[in-house]
């Protein structure tokens, strides 16, 4: 089972959490509501592992010749390709029968999210700029499932933060793969991504100051905005932006001073900082809206 869970990657699982904004932020926490949204949880886990278990298929190749991803399971052969392809189908099967038990909205999005990802693992990946906006995309994704999938009008303030930090999550990621290029240039051999040639540290850097510019403006707006104050009859929610400011810049520093930023999730698990800011953001969020 070990391969198994090191090939589907069951710690990235946390990146569908972005499903529980919608009924977290439009207050509606009764069970029907939550027991979805935890179908759409697992649908999306499924389909997140199955779009893994695909680009290590595509890649195998490749990853054979990297110094790093030549330890993965496919790669190193601890894993055959007719079970990667036969986890993969299964995977996939799993994620559609989730969905469809929450609504046709639902099996739309999961189905839209695996598209996106075999045209970015095919070609669109190597598209400057649009790959870091197709990866928004999946996150994107994830909030429609958790709203309109689950009944719920999606607040334009919640698409437009989600947009803004998953945008500076994708440039962050780019940055960190350009820092670790610099690492091991002398060895490298051009087995990084052929995209990487086309962005530079200075483009990089302003990409990302202006989305982690546009979270924090755009968060702090929301948690005071008319529509806010309406559905939660508070003003309060303004007291979780420190949380918000604090993880972005905690995470940049960790990108500079510690190599991290390639894996949001890997990163979260590893620094303290991190994880206890997201854990009081919760926790603040949920005592403010109750």
């Amino acid at each position: 089972m070990r391969p198994v869970l090191k090939l589907i990657r069951p710690y990235q699982y946390l990146k569908n959490s972005f499903v529980f904004l919608g009924p977290l932020f439009a207050h509606q926490w009764d069970l029907v509501t939550l027991s979805q949204a935890s179908l759409v949880f697992l649908a999306f886990c499924c389909m997140a592992s199955a779009v893994y278990v695909l680009n290590d298929i595509m890649d195998i190749e490749a990853d054979r010749a990297h110094p790093v991803k030549c330890l993965r399971p496919l790669p190193n052969g601890t894993i055959s390709l007719r079970t990667a392809k036969q986890l993969l189908c299964g995977l996939v099967t799993l994620s559609m029968a989730f969905s469809l038990l929450v609504s046709s909205w639902v099996t739309l999005f999961v189905t839209a999210y695996l598209v996106i990802n075999i045209l970015y693992s095919w070609r669109l990946k190597h598209v400057v700029i649009l790959d870091v906006f197709l990866i928004s995309s999946g996150f994107m994704l994830r909030i429609l499932a958790g709203t309109v999938g689950l009944g719920i009008a999606p607040s334009a303030w919640l698409l437009l933060c989600g947009l803004m930090v998953t945008l500076f999550l994708g440039f962050a990621k780019r940055r960190a793969e350009l820092l670790m290029l610099d690492a091991i240039r002398s060895t490298n051999n051009g087995l990084t991504r052929p995209v990487l040639d086309d962005y530079s540290p200075e483009m990089l850097e302003q990409f990302i100051a202006v989305t982690a510019a546009c979270t924090i403006i755009s968060y702090g707006l929301y948690t005071v905005s008319p529509q806010t104050l309406a559905i939660h009859g508070s003003d309060n929610l303004i007291y979780t932006l420190p949380f918000v400011t604090y993880g972005i810049f905690r995470y940049l520093f960790l990108l500079h001073r510690r190599a991290k930023g390639n894996d949001t999730a890997k990163d979260l698990f590893q620094d303290y900082h991190m994880l206890m800011t997201v854990v009081a953001w919760v926790i603040t969020t949920l005592w403010v809206l109750a």
